[in-house]
């Protein structure tokens, strides 16, 4: 089986100014220099250029919270692959569920979006979960099955191969409520399952658990065997906090 390097990253949603950005990375950097994971920053896109500068020759890579599948458009607001790759981007969060619940955003676009963004050579983070209804009607494996299906439908096995999940239950999500290590888990463990129904090279992928990660529960959660890392929300705000979710890796 193939050893998995942990993957670790923050999403700051509409949080951080350029000079908080600029402080953050400063007081992160120290703090996680000896660290073996994968540790991907996600600020706003105006913080984008700004978090690459810093980071530059350190162990951080870049992404950003989300793009358009198209390369150029009369797409107002919306920013392309290629305009993030420009700057130096390495990644970007597709999918999430606040993308999906306030702005509308489909499984149809995902399918798009998805190969759009390896194509421009960004590493996505495809975000995929089940509301509380779901998991209360025991529907959390269908919600996931289709949501994979219909993300990933464009991809040839070698191109699901290239993508990071993260499993992030609605119902966890800015909530305080987190998914027990069990929970976690038994998700994550039937996405690769059903990666390898798919014909991807499922035990490579790697699978982060996301909603309400802290560093009280960091390590309990990443020690789960199909748990590769988290997608830190609000605990990745404060350098101290993130760092130690690093450390728990």
């Amino acid at each position: 089986m193939p050893e998995r390097t942990p993957y670790i990253a923050a999403n700051w949603k509409m949080h951080k100014t350029l000079a908080a950005a600029a402080g953050f990375v400063d007081a992160l950097l120290p703090r996680i220099a000896t660290t073996a994971a994968d540790v991907v920053l996600c600020p706003p896109f105006l913080a984008l250029a700004e978090v690459v500068e810093r980071s530059r020759g350190a162990a951080v890579r870049v992404g950003a919270q989300n793009m358009h599948e198209e390369p150029a458009g009369a797409f107002t607001g919306e920013v392309s692959a290629e305009m993030l790759v420009e700057i130096e981007v390495d990644a970007v969060i597709l999918g999430h569920s606040e993308r999906r619940r306030l702005f509308g955003e489909t499984d149809e676009a995902l399918a798009r979006k998805v190969p759009a963004a390896l194509a421009a050579g960004l590493e996505p983070i495809l975000c995929v979960g089940e509301t509380e209804e779901a998991r209360e009607a025991g529907q959390t494996e269908v919600v996931l099955e289709r949501q994979l299906q219909a993300d990933l439908a464009a991809l040839d096995p070698a191109g699901i191969g290239r993508v990071v999940l993260a499993y992030e239950p609605i119902w966890a999500i800015g909530t305080g409520r987190t998914a027990s290590p069990d929970q976690a888990q038994a998700a994550i463990a039937f996405l690769r399952h059903s990666l390898e129904g798919l014909g991807a090279p499922a035990q490579e992928v790697r699978i982060l658990y996301g909603g309400s990660v802290t560093p009280g529960n960091a390590a309990e959660l990443m020690a789960q065997p199909d748990v590769d890392g988290a997608l830190v929300g609000g605990a990745s705000l404060d350098p101290g906090d993130f760092a130690a979710i690093v450390q728990a890796a």
